[in-house]
């Protein structure tokens, strides 16, 4: 039976979970392809990969989203009033910093990796610019917030901010500081996302 794009997506994902390599010549083995026909579903490696590491992000956000709605339902804010798109955000970096298979791509191919991540046509950060102006715009909608700016600038600023200081350890040598990534992006967001005058 032939695997879909979606299979073969998840199977990669798998491989990342798993800190193994992505080897196109063994995914297009696994599933009875050759690489050529690989290559037309899913494109080449570093496609497949910020593919596999979006689907990846794409489920620990919609985890994030329950976590939320577990605690505080349809709230727009938590007990100390903090944004729900940020405690959303925190919740999935969370997810991110301490996947073990993610550390370990970042440190057995940060060159492949930070290409893959920060491609602004790639799989991965369009689509994380996308799902920070929907966590914004339903903030927005729902709290009554006034943004100064447009909320597509607001997304695009608050993932390369994310990425400037998750990735710190790839991009300079200097460690990758979680909290200050969550600090830096609250007071971004919080400074944009006003609330109506009284």
């Amino acid at each position: 039976m032939r695997a879909s794009t979606d299979e073969i997506v998840q199977f990669a994902a798998g491989l990342v979970v798993e800190g193994a390599r992505l080897d196109t010549r063994e995914i297009a083995i696994r599933f009875e392809m050759s690489r050529t026909t690989l290559f037309r579903r899913v494109g080449n490696r570093e496609e497949l990969m910020g593919k596999a590491l979006w689907w990846l992000a794409d489920r620990a956000l919609v985890r994030a989203v329950a976590r939320w709605e577990e605690q505080y339902g349809q709230a727009v804010r938590d007990e100390r009033g903090v944004l729900r798109c940020l405690r959303i955000l925190e919740f999935y970096g969370e997810v991110a910093v301490n996947d073990a298979g993610f550390v370990e791509l970042l440190e057995k191919e940060p060159v492949v990796a930070m290409r893959v991540l920060t491609d602004p046509h790639g799989q991965v950060q369009p689509r994380a610019v996308a799902a920070h102006v929907a966590l914004f715009d339903r903030d927005v909608a729902d709290g009554g917030l006034v943004p100064l700016i447009d909320l597509q600038t607001l997304g695009y600023a608050a993932v390369r901010l994310q990425e400037a200081i998750l990735y710190s350890d790839v991009l300079t040598g200097h460690t990758a500081n979680f909290p200050t990534a969550v600090l830096l992006v609250r007071q971004l967001v919080e400074g944009v996302l006003r609330a109506p005058a009284a």
